[in-house]
């Protein structure tokens, strides 16, 4: 288990960017303008509980780090079904009084295909989070060290990994792992590996720290790759899964058109046959009337024969 103490540097109020946290637009209807939205600072609880639509500020590095870890994520575990990877969605859990988070990375199992959601309720899918990781920013680390830890065993997380970025001069990244495991209801800290890595236990990934940047690992302690080749990687498999879907609706529009062709023929045939039966049966009417007229006249001019004969013998 870490000791390691966590300590957290208020930021200063006093003349700080009110919009650093973030924003959200609200509908404030103007004499003059009825649909009229105002641009509102989050506070530090909005960030934690954020709502649909917020827009919550991360650096570069933050977003680098948590788009590779998705990309990772997502391509170890989805291909199988195991689980599916949402990022930066928000999570509305299904524990009274907890109020939704806005994860930066979510390992969730038992869902076997990944949907468009803007929040995903526990509730409603029955699955929740078996993994997630938090990338901390400066401005709102007390959330990711102190209150998500709370939360998120209460939510019944299994694991949660935080990378916390400590801070450095000038600005520059000093990050760390932390990883969290439930136990009876409650976070038991784990320690590092020997190396400083951290087990992603549903993935069988290790993530660890080069520079200013987080690595995934696998069972071989082999890097995957970096951002720019998981993402170039992930946009080659889009690419490839998008254009077999699009053979796929080609040819299947294709054999909706031949089969609806063929229907469109045989109907067609079906027709020309019913039509020259028709023709047919009424030739052979007509045929039968013509044969019974010229029985008829034949017998009329024989009767006539048969009369005059007799006229002639008297």
């Amino acid at each position: 288990m870490t000791t390691d103490t966590i300590q957290i540097s208020s930021p200063v109020e006093s003349d700080a960017d009110p919009f650093r946290y973030g924003w959200r637009f609200v509908l404030r209807p103007t004499p003059d303008d009825p649909r009229h939205l105002e641009q509102i600072p989050l506070t530090l609880e909005d960030v934690l509980h954020p709502e649909v639509g917020d827009f919550i500020v991360h650096s570069d590095r933050h977003e680098t780090d948590r788009m590779y870890l998705t990309e990772v994520l997502r391509a170890r575990l989805e291909p199988s079904g195991l689980a599916i990877v949402l990022s930066d969605v928000r999570i509305a859990w299904d524990v009274p009084n907890l109020r939704a988070h806005g994860p930066d990375v979510m390992v969730i199992p038992g869902i076997p295909e990944r949907r468009n959601w803007s929040t995903f309720e526990v509730a409603v899918e029955g699955a929740r989070p078996a993994l997630i990781i938090e990338i901390t920013s400066p401005e709102t680390r007390e959330n990711d060290l102190v209150r998500k830890v709370e939360h998120y065993a209460w939510a019944g997380v299994a694991q949660y990994v935080i990378v916390d970025d400590m801070g450095g001069r000038s600005g520059e990244r000093r990050l760390r792992l932390l990883d969290y495991r439930l136990a009876d209801g409650r976070y038991v800290a784990h320690s590092t590996e020997a190396d400083g890595r951290v087990q992603l236990v549903i993935a069988g990934l290790w993530l660890g720290i080069e520079g200013d940047h987080v690595v995934c690992y696998d069972e071989q302690g082999v890097a995957i790759g970096d951002y720019v080749m998981v993402v170039r990687q992930a946009a080659e498999a889009a690419e490839r899964a998008r254009q077999e879907a699009a053979a796929r609706a080609e040819a299947e529009a294709r054999a909706r058109q031949e089969a609806a062709a063929r229907a469109e023929a045989e109907a067609r045939a079906r027709q020309e046959a019913a039509a020259r039966a028709e023709a047919e049966a009424r030739a052979r009417q007509e045929a039968a009337a013509r044969a019974e007229a010229e029985a008829r006249l034949r017998a009329l001019e024989a009767e006539l024969r048969r009369l005059r004969r007799e006229e002639d013998g008297q």
